[in-house]
């Protein structure tokens, strides 16, 4: 996986998802919402790109950022210069 724009993987009623979606919509990140829970090819490439199931992850270019809450989210974003 290769990509420069962020991918957001939730889960269906996961808090932590929501925290991170509206962290990343209020600060003015685009990015692509993909739901695993609705999606197994998804749910697939969540475990090939991130050696885990849990949610949220962020993936950008080929860096990744799993199970996290807004403060390594924010940290993430800051430490890899990633911009709105």
């Amino acid at each position: 996986m290769t990509t420069k724009s962020l991918i957001l993987y939730v889960k269906a009623g996961c808090p932590w998802c929501r925290i991170a979606r509206d962290y990343l919509q209020n600060h003015g990140y685009q990015y692509e919402l993909i739901d695993v829970s609705r999606d197994c090819a998804a749910f697939e490439e969540l475990k090939r790109i991130s050696g885990q199931t849990f949610t949220p992850t962020l993936a950008w270019d080929n860096l990744v950022l799993s199970d996290f809450g807004p403060q390594d989210l924010e940290e993430f974003l800051e430490a890899h210069n990633i911009k709105p």
